[in-house]
C-alpha cells in the first residue's frame, strides 16, 4: 500500500474509532507496526483521525451543554445511571475547569485511556476548555500512545 493510501485509511480508521467504541485504533497501530514500512505515517494519521473525532464530541458537548443531561434525566427516572455517570463526569469536569489541571487531565487520558477519553472530551467541551488546547493535548497523547504500541511491533 502506498504511503498516501496508508495515511487515508489510517485517518479514516482513527476517526471511526473515536466515534464508534468497537473500532479499535490501538489494534490498527500494532498491525501497522508489524507491517513496517509506513508505520510512522499510520501513527500520525491515526492520531489525527482520533483527535478529529474527539473534537467532534468536544464541539457537540460545547454547543449542546445541558440538553443531553436533561434528556437522560427524563428517560431515566430511577437515577441509577445518572448517578453512575456523575461519578465519572463530575470529578473530570472539576479537573477540567481549573487551568492547571485541565491540560494534564486531557494528556493523561489521551495517553493512558484513564479516565476514558470519550468522557473527557465531552466534559472538556462543557467545562469551557479552549479548543486548541484540547486538540493539542489530545493529539500529543494519542501520538504517544500509538507510537508506543507500534514501535515494539516495528522493531520485532
Amino acid at each position: 500500500m502506498s504511503s498516501l493510501a496508508e495515511a487515508v485509511v489510517a485517518l479514516g480508521y482513527g476517526l471511526a474509532s473515536a466515534l464508534v467504541p468497537i473500532v479499535n485504533a490501538e489494534a490498527y497501530a500494532v498491525v501497522a507496526g508489524h507491517r513496517g514500512g509506513h508505520a510512522l505515517i499510520a501513527v500520525l494519521a491515526l492520531g489525527l483521525g482520533q483527535t478529529a473525532g474527539k473534537l467532534l464530541l468536544f464541539e457537540a458537548a460545547r454547543h449542546g451543554t445541558g440538553r443531553l443531561a436533561q434528556k437522560l434525566a427524563q428517560r431515566n427516572r430511577s437515577g441509577r445511571a445518572a448517578a453512575r455517570a456523575a461519578r465519572w463526569a463530575e470529578p473530570i469536569r472539576r479537573w477540567l475547569s481549573r487551568r492547571r489541571t485541565a491540560l494534564p487531565t486531557v494528556l493523561v487520558s489521551a495517553t493512558l485511556g484513564v479516565p476514558p477519553l470519550a468522557v473527557v472530551s465531552v466534559a472538556a467541551g462543557t467545562a469551557g476548555l479552549r479548543r486548541w488546547e484540547f486538540a493539542g493535548s489530545c493529539l500529543l497523547g494519542r501520538l504517544i500512545r500509538f507510537a508506543l504500541l507500534a514501535l515494539p511491533a516495528a522493531l520485532a
